[in-house]
């Protein structure tokens, strides 16, 4: 077993549009010494992709950069399955579940291979340090300094908790250096609180979380994310309820009194739960305490009885009355459980894609179609000339024309290149306004040479990919 740390720099946030543009990682052992040499790779945008001008302006990775040193998008993605995530690999970030991880799935699926199993096939998992830290700071904290901000608000973020405890951070946004930062925080962790260390390790694994968490034998437990209140170090006892899609658990957050919600319908339910960012932050608005725990994201959870320590209740703002209070409403209520458990079970109504690189997460692949999509991404450049091959998937023959337009440009008919150029210019076309606005906005903002650079060369970038009209 090993470690592999990693760490990305992207063109904006979406991964469902952006793109990947330096990859960095370390491997170590499972005492986290190094193993061989660091990984640093620069990603080639294509020249169907504006990047978030903010984006560029913290990295500092122009696309023109990443042409002339970096690996093609099939390129990269077969080092990441042959070289990178091998079997055994633990595959380690920081916040890398929420955003990382994504990244790379979409990546993976845009170059034809199988966007799921780096993560589980053959030993392999994956895990995140942002919510070990979290859990650290709430539990168990000695021996560690944790930073806070000018208002004396505690801060997580990686580059201030290494300032704090001496460790070397030198160039924060570089992949790189975020990775050495990350193992070093790790290690430190490890060293400190070592039973918690490998105790939230072991939750990587979704049957170990399911043993503590489940419907069979509901019982209160310790839940920090980043969804809790920092006022309570994003930590909680939450209480699972029901059911929730793709075999996960609603949990309820016992810090809120129930009582105030068990008289709301479905209807009234569901119109907290889907509410609109802008109505969630209006003054007045009572958010519902409930949300799903996903088995499969390594989530920081623990017993009860981990709050007996120390001052455990007192640093998370909670006492075991209050809980066993919430807990017995609750239990006396499974009408409420089973309204939100339909409520959950809604489809959110999100505007249909009609990209199929946005498209992954629309259904699995069948077995027929593997066999297909193999032969893809097998597929040399004279071979994909020829190649049209039955796929039952009806989103597969589009991403096959842009996957070859990208990596293999000289495989495409006078026909295909027609198709790829209208689809480059629509999307080029519909990021522009924001992208021009985006540069207006830094040129005349800032009088730093660096960031005037950055504008001038991504104001190229746009002059060299936007469609010439016919």
């Amino acid at each position: 077993m090993t470690f592999f740390f990693y760490d990305l720099e992207t063109s904006g946030l979406s991964a469902r549009k952006d793109r990947i543009m330096q990859f960095a990682g370390q491997r170590t052992d499972n005492e986290l010494n190094p193993i061989g040499e660091p990984v640093n790779v620069l990603v080639a945008l294509n020249d169907d992709t504006l990047p978030d001008p903010e984006a560029i302006m913290v990295t500092g990775i122009t696309p023109q950069k990443t042409l002339e040193e970096g690996y093609t998008e099939a390129q990269f993605a077969h080092m990441l399955i042959t070289d990178i995530f091998t079997p055994d690999t633990i595959a380690v970030g920081y916040n890398s579940v929420r955003f990382d991880d994504e990244f790379v799935r979409h990546l993976l699926w845009r170059n034809f291979i199988d966007p799921y199993e780096w993560s589980w096939r053959e030993g392999r998992s994956r895990w995140d340090i942002l919510d070990v830290v979290r859990m650290t700071r709430a539990l168990r904290p000695e021996g560690i300094e944790w930073p806070v901000d000018g208002d004396g608000k505690a801060v997580n973020k990686l580059g201030p908790i290494a300032k704090v405890n001496h460790i070397s951070h030198e160039n924060a946004h570089d992949a790189l250096s975020d990775v050495n930062a990350l193992i070093d925080v790790t290690r430190l962790i490890r060293s400190k609180q070592p039973q918690l260390f490998e105790y939230l390790l072991k939750l990587r694994d979704k049957k170990e979380v399911q043993k503590l968490i489940n419907l069979d034998d509901k019982q209160p437990f310790v839940y920090t994310s980043g969804r809790f209140d920092a006022q309570y170090e994003k930590t909680t006892v939450a209480f699972p309820i029901a059911p929730a899609p793709n075999n996960n658990v609603l949990v309820y957050d016992l810090r809120d009194d129930p009582t105030q919600f068990m008289s709301l319908s479905e209807d009234e339910l569901a119109a907290k739960v889907f509410a609109p960012w802008e109505e969630r932050s209006q003054e007045g608005f009572v958010r519902l305490p409930v949300k799903v725990l996903q088995y499969n994201r390594c989530p920081a959870v623990a017993p009860l009885g981990v709050l007996e320590a120390g001052e455990g209740w007192k640093r998370i703002g909670l006492d075991l009355a209050t809980v066993e209070a919430h807990k017995k409403v609750l239990l006396g209520r499974p009408d409420f459980a089973e309204r939100l458990r339909s409520v959950f079970e809604r489809t959110r109504e999100y505007a249909a894609s009609s990209d199929p690189e946005a498209q992954l997460y629309d259904g699995f692949l069948a077995d027929r179609d593997r066999l297909r999509v193999e032969a893809v991404r097998v597929a040399n450049d004279k071979e994909l000339v020829d190649m049209h091959p039955d796929f039952s998937d009806e989103r597969l023959p589009a991403l096959l024309l842009h996957y070859k337009a990208r990596n293999f440009p000289k495989s495409l008919s006078e026909d295909e290149v027609g198709q790829w150029e209208a689809w480059r210019a629509q999307r080029i076309n519909d990021a522009l306004p924001r992208y021009l606005a985006a540069l207006e906005k830094i040129s005349t903002t800032t009088n730093d040479n660096e960031k005037q650079f950055l504008v001038q060369e991504l104001q190229l970038w746009a002059e060299s990919i936007i469609p010439v009209p016919d």
